[in-house]
């Protein structure tokens, strides 16, 4: 039987489904701004969904789970991380629902066919400024900066392989969403619903999830905010919710 966790890598458990995710702790693993996002995205019976920049597959495995979506799919650069997400793939079973690809976000539509894509989905690299980085080929730099990808790239493909009136779902960073409304409607996304997220409620927000539809109508709808904690350590009940944790055992 093939050995699909390796030596120095960890098992987590998702919560859903009996699923788990393999990731090694001294590369990028997966944060709760993917989770938040695979509870904000909505992917309909039938449809297919692709994720760019997937990681290690964390988005296609919760979406698998938490939609009735038709078959996922994830996007992702980095060699090491395909191989880990399509190992996590294997280990839940799903090699007739999730193909994870190699290759570059860049090239999106001409890997996937221009519009293919029922939804898209992202958590794209918040962070503009390389300074200081002291390896940019490191996996977390690569996550969390722009060195590969712009946020232009992103949508510029995102709109390219989304049906007329697929939809898209991003998070990112409050301070940026000026930038990424400008971005979708360059593109031809209509932004349709967005929703902060504060870590306590007399915070400010650090995190924005967005949807868009490819051709919509302008139209937005601002959401209840989201709030991650009551108190330090303590989520809140909605937060336990998307996590599907019960509250009792934590």
């Amino acid at each position: 039987m093939e050995n699909l966790l390796h030596d120095d890598e960890r098992l987590d458990d998702l919560q859903i489904n009996g699923y788990k995710i393999i990731q090694h702790p001294d590369k990028f693993c997966f944060g709760m701004d993917a989770v938040l996002l695979s509870g904000f995205a909505k992917v309909k019976d039938g449809e297919k969904a692709l994720d760019l920049g997937t990681g290690t597959g964390i988005l296609p495995i919760l979406l698998e789970a938490k939609t009735e979506g038709e078959h996922f799919s994830g996007l992702e650069i980095q060699t090491e991380s395909v191989e880990m997400a399509n190992r996590s793939v294997r280990l839940n079973h799903l090699e007739e629902k999730i193909d994870i690809i190699e290759g570059d976000i860049k090239n999106a539509s001409e890997i996937f066919g221009k519009a293919s894509m029922d939804v898209v989905t992202s958590n794209p690299p918040y962070m503009t400024n390389h300074n200081g980085l002291k390896n940019p080929n490191d996996a977390k730099a690569i996550a969390r900066h722009e060195l590969l990808c712009s946020l232009e790239d992103v949508v510029r493909e995102t709109a390219a392989v989304l049906k007329p009136r697929g939809r898209c779902y991003f998070v990112h960073r409050p301070s940026r969403l000026v930038e990424i409304f400008e971005q979708m409607r360059k593109y031809k996304i209509e932004p349709k619903r967005i929703r902060l997220v504060y870590p306590y409620v007399n915070k400010e927000p650090n995190m924005v999830l967005v949807e868009g539809v490819r051709g919509g109508g302008a139209q937005l709808t601002v959401e209840s905010p989201l709030i991650v904690y009551d108190a330090p350590g303590k989520y809140t009940d909605e937060i336990y919710e998307i996590y599907n944790l019960d509250k009792e055992d934590n």
